[in-house]
């Protein structure tokens, strides 16, 4: 299914140097904003107060947003849990203050508002189960960059592996950068988010990997950078079927999601434009600067009478 077909190949290798030196810098960006101001992570990674209260009727989230706000409390996650009616509050720890001490604050505000509001359950969330998610984090973010690697060495060449990994990378990192500039807070659901966008990078240079072995084999006096600008121009349709589709979802969830899936919606939007600025300019190039040629992945058949084989002449 393509919405138009473009007629003549892209040069997109021709400006390749210029877009993987405004790779590089926005990378070093990133990375220094990262050692610089750091990640504004949430209570999942930092430890604090959870509270569970439930309501006669479906709960304002807004308004209990706003309440707990007065407090002095920042950056409060509010959030349905199983029914409109049910609502989770995380709060960060604050010095000298117990976690009792917090809901029973919290509480007695929210019933200066609704005096049907009741308390369900309250717990402490302490550093060490911040530090042990941050560290499974980190293990499954690990995981998935080293699976991505086997699977594209094994299906198609370590050039294109290195290529790929790179990549991905490129825009985790950039993800990470934005967050640590803006100081969005960084919770589990941007931690997936991430994750997510992983998957879905590879997917796109996937996609244009198996155009170029596909070209290669079909285009035989094409060079490698004919061969590559082809394999670009031709998933262009596919591309913008496949990401702009993508991009309205995600863009819904940002604007009309609400505070609970603001950045995890804001993550995958910076993700999925990376992504696919990430598949043609930074895992393409880099993989035409390795030097990927025809015979990497695709080998030569050799013949029975070939008379480099030095059996084939012996005499049974």
């Amino acid at each position: 299914m393509e919405l138009f077909k473009i007629r003549k190949d892209i040069p997109f290798m021709k400006h390749a140097l210029i877009f993987n030196a405004i790779s590089f810098v926005t990378f070093a960006l990133a990375v220094f904003f990262l050692f610089s101001r750091g990640l504004h992570l949430s209570v999942e990674f930092t430890g604090g107060t959870l509270m569970e209260v439930s309501y006669s009727q479906p709960a304002d989230l807004q308004k209990v947003r706003g309440t707990v706000a007065t407090l002095g409390f920042a950056e409060v996650q509010v959030q349905n849990f199983g029914s409109a009616r049910d609502v989770m509050i995380r709060l960060p720890a604050q010095k000298g203050v117990s976690s009792a001490q917090q809901s029973e604050k919290v509480l007695t505000a929210l019933k200066a508002n609704d005096s049907d509001v009741t308390l369900r359950r309250t717990e402490f969330v302490g550093p060490q189960v911040g530090d042990e998610l941050a560290e499974d984090g980190l293990k499954a973010l690990a995981f998935v960059v080293i699976g991505i690697m086997i699977y594209l060495a094994i299906r198609f060449e370590w050039k294109f592996a290195v290529s790929a990994i790179i990549a991905n990378l490129h825009d985790v990192i950039i993800i990470l950068g934005f967050f640590a500039f803006f100081q969005w807070e960084f919770s589990l659901a941007v931690l997936a988010a991430v994750l997510a966008v992983l998957g879905y990078s590879v997917n796109e240079s996937v996609v244009i990997f198996d155009r170029i072995r596909e070209n290669f084999r079909r285009y035989r006096k094409m060079n490698t950078v004919e061969i590559i600008d082809n394999a670009i121009t031709s998933t262009i349709s596919r591309t913008i079927i496949t990401h702009g589709s993508t991009q309205i979802m995600v863009l819904s969830m940002l604007l009309f999601g609400g505070e609970t899936l603001h950045y995890f919606a804001m993550a995958l939007t910076i993700g999925i434009c990376f992504g696919i600025y990430s598949s043609v300019f930074v895992a393409a190039a880099i993989a035409m600067w390795l030097g990927i040629q025809r015979e990497d992945l695709i080998k030569p058949i050799k013949k029975d009478n070939d008379p480099s084989d030095e059996n084939s002449g012996a005499v049974v």
